[in-house]
């Protein structure tokens, strides 16, 4: 306990002086054990943690902390952004930009209607475009989606939300920005003020875009299908960031080509003929014929799937049954699919359906219902010169040591359909961290997992992380605009 106490409180002290450095350890994700003591080292050697922010952390200017503050506390679900919505179009019309309001409006009613029966109260298409044209050169959009989560609230922020409200497809819950895209918005805002207030260094139009329904994959779509590309000037270049709850604040990740990943859904419904569990003979049971369907899809990836791509195929429900001591008629499996590649993606689609069947034909059971959503979201790409460019302005601005190049995720994305598209515009999203400095040095010591996007507990940084995204955003929207 003593020895414990000792290095927690060398620990902080190592912390408070600066340079975050920490005590010797094993390191989490090489293994390696303690460095040898620094020449003329005292009781513990210390010694630098990978990822951690170089120079003093920026502070964000108060009316942006206030902005992000508000957005927190006023989290607004898909498709039902409208306050938000108009909060930013007001502050794009007070800085001279042409703003529109309502792009997507039609497509989300119509869609709603068609799969839903009805348009709930409230429900909308709310994505804001704003122009600012600014001399001859590029045209840059920049994207912030706008949407929370149906996710209860478990920070200890002061202006934490409390807010309940009811999906678009009329589930209520409580509601929560545990994605970051309140800091999103935040930056999107502070970004066009620092532009506006620095267009003298400048030249070409300006596009910001206020996106809803990012997080049920729908909202780039709407606007797309509201002709964003043809009722504004085209872009010449798309750029977006997202937070990342992995990396400290005050640092700025990237991926050069895919970046995140298709994303489907695929249902299955096992079909077959129920009865009572002590006669299991006289049945055909869809709890077994799932169960070897389950085990069956773990090929597909081991054995399908090229070793030098990446997929993954997860079943994340499985329900089937009320009792003991009977075998129903089904079963149902939901599973979600990851690739990169679209051949990849679609030879997984394919073979869910080909396993899915065989194994129940293997059991003498009827053909399984198999669904596949129509709405899926496409991998993201970045396109490799467009991210060097970037990337290596957003270094200068802050330093290259605060700058660095991660592997692709396997999380979702649909800033991915604005690349999608017959224009086929180049497009960047980067990973701007968010985590307390203090709090990812310890958690690489301790091995403590950090809380995750989409948790109750999820707390961000927001102060620096706000000040590094808009000098990040604003560095690398500048360079874009020297074509």
């Amino acid at each position: 306990m003593d020895g414990e106490r000792a290095m927690k409180t060398s620990f902080k002290a190592a912390l408070m002086a600066g340079g975050f450095a920490m005590l010797a350890a094993c390191d989490p994700q090489t293994g390696a054990g303690p460095a040898a003591p620094a020449e003329g080292g005292g009781d513990a050697a210390v010694v630098s943690i990978a990822g951690m922010p170089e120079g003093p952390l920026r502070t964000a200017d108060a009316e942006l902390v206030t902005l992000y503050q508000q957005l927190h506390a006023a989290p607004e679900l898909s498709f039902k952004e409208a306050k938000t919505a108009a909060l930013l179009a007001g502050e794009l019309k007070s800085l001279g930009f042409a703003v529109t309001e309502g792009v997507g409006d039609a497509w989300v009613k119509e869609k709603s209607t068609k799969d839903h029966g009805e348009v709930r109260e409230g429900v909308g298409g709310y994505g804001v475009v704003g122009v600012f044209e600014n001399g001859p050169g590029p045209v840059v959009l920049i994207r912030a989606d706008m949407d929370a989560l149906p996710v209860p609230e478990n920070t200890s922020f002061p202006f934490a939300s409390k807010v309940l409200s009811e999906t678009w497809t009329g589930v209520e819950s409580p509601v929560m920005h545990a994605c970051g895209h309140d800091i999103h918005m935040t930056v999107w805002v502070g970004t066009a003020r620092r532009l506006i207030a620095e267009k003298s260094k400048w030249r070409g139009t300006l596009i910001m875009i206020a996106q809803p329904a990012e997080e049920i994959g729908l909202g780039a779509q709407a606007m797309l299908a509201d002709g964003l590309y043809s009722k504004f000037p085209k872009p010449d270049f798309n750029i977006a960031l997202h937070v990342s709850a992995g990396a400290p604040a005050g640092t700025v990740a990237y991926s050069s080509g895919f970046a995140l990943a298709n994303v489907d859904s695929v249902d299955i419904k096992v079909k077959g003929i129920g009865g009572h569990g002590a006669y299991p003979h006289t049945t055909v049971d869809p709890i077994l014929v799932g169960s070897h369907i389950v085990v069956a899809l773990q090929s597909l990836v081991s054995r399908n799937v090229n070793p030098l791509d990446s997929a993954v195929v997860t079943v994340g429900s499985f329900k089937a049954g009320a009792k003991h001591n009977i075998i129903p008629d089904e079963a149902e499996l939901l599973i979600t699919v990851r690739s990169y590649e679209d051949k990849t993606r679609q030879m997984l689609l394919d073979n869910i359906k080909r396993i899915a069947e065989g194994q129940a034909a293997a059991f003498g059971a009827p053909a399984p219902e198999i669904t596949v959503e129509s709405d899926f979201t496409p991998a993201t790409y970045n396109d490799p010169d467009l991210t060097e460019r970037a990337m290596k302005a957003v270094g200068e601005e802050l330093g290259a040591a605060n700058v660095r190049a991660v592997p692709p995720v396997m999380g979702g994305e649909d800033f991915s359909q604005f690349a999608r598209t017959e224009e086929k515009i180049p497009g960047l999203i980067f990973w701007l961290g968010v985590v307390e400095p203090e709090k990812y040095a310890a958690s690489q010591v301790d091995g403590m997992p950090l809380p995750s996007l989409h948790s109750p507990l999820f707390a961000p940084d927001y102060d620096p992380a706000i000040a590094t995204g808009v000098d990040a955003m604003t560095s690398a929207v500048i360079e874009l605009f020297k074509d």
